[in-house]
């Protein structure tokens, strides 16, 4: 098991930060910025470094600023479901905190990450005391709902591999205009396959087939898709 993750101090402030958007958790008035950013504590962690565990009481809540956070469960029989993959804005650990549950994932880095880290009675104080930070909660919860809805929806209405993979690529390029979107594939096949509820193995000969086909496109880390039409008719 991955030991947890240690603390490095940034000189880094919420306050002077230019990354923030509209939709993060941390696009405050000026004034609870202020005691958002005195609450938190900026952290860098290394790759493969672990944030919290699946089952561990949830202790801390926090802001993805910058990086990639996988997030696990395990089944009893040890077998090993990719949930996510957080990217900056994210807020991680928020339901277990609210509800006072204990962790339901393990969130592990996959690339050096930033994250502002905050005690839980100390960002749940936060959010009590500010509608903004009420209302900031509420969106994340839900985009969380949403996340693990389309994820239910891939794995029950795709019966083949193929569709699965196409229904995930069409969900990353939603929102893309232009008959052939790109976007960063921040999965390895390994990753898919946890995802999809299938092997490696698999996810490796549907991408093979895909590009042979010409249906989507692959360089490095960045993928394009060519044929829209024919990925839908995976579905």
């Amino acid at each position: 098991m991955a030991k947890p993750c240690s603390n490095t101090m940034q000189t880094e402030s919420c306050i002077t930060c230019k990354n923030r958007h509209a939709d993060w958790f941390c696009n405050l008035s000026p004034q609870a910025l202020v005691e958002f950013d005195v609450l938190g504590m900026h952290m860098t962690v290394p790759p493969g470094s672990t944030l919290f565990f699946e089952a561990q009481p949830a202790r801390s809540v926090y802001i993805l600023c910058g990086g990639h956070v996988k997030l696990t469960t395990s089944s009893k029989d040890g077998k090993t479901l990719l949930v996510r993959i957080a990217k900056p804005g994210d807020v991680l650990g928020l339901s277990a905190a609210i509800s006072g549950t204990p962790y339901s994932t393990t969130a592990q880095a996959l690339d050096p990450v930033q994250v502002k880290s905050f005690q839980r009675q100390d960002f749940l104080h936060f959010i009590e005391h500010h509608i903004e930070g009420s209302m900031g909660a509420a969106k994340m919860l839900n985009k969380k709902y949403l996340d693990l809805l389309s994820n239910a929806v891939r794995l029950a209405l795709s019966g083949s591999i193929s569709g699965r993979v196409a229904r995930l690529f069409l969900e990353m390029a939603a929102g893309q205009n232009g008959p052939k979107p790109s976007f960063t594939m921040p999965y390895t096949h390994e990753n898919l396959a946890n995802m999809l509820g299938t092997t490696r193995e698999s996810v490796t000969r549907v991408l093979n087939e895909l590009k042979r086909k010409e249906i989507i496109a692959i360089k490095g880390t960045s993928m394009t898709i060519l044929r829209k039409d024919a990925l839908e008719l995976l579905l």
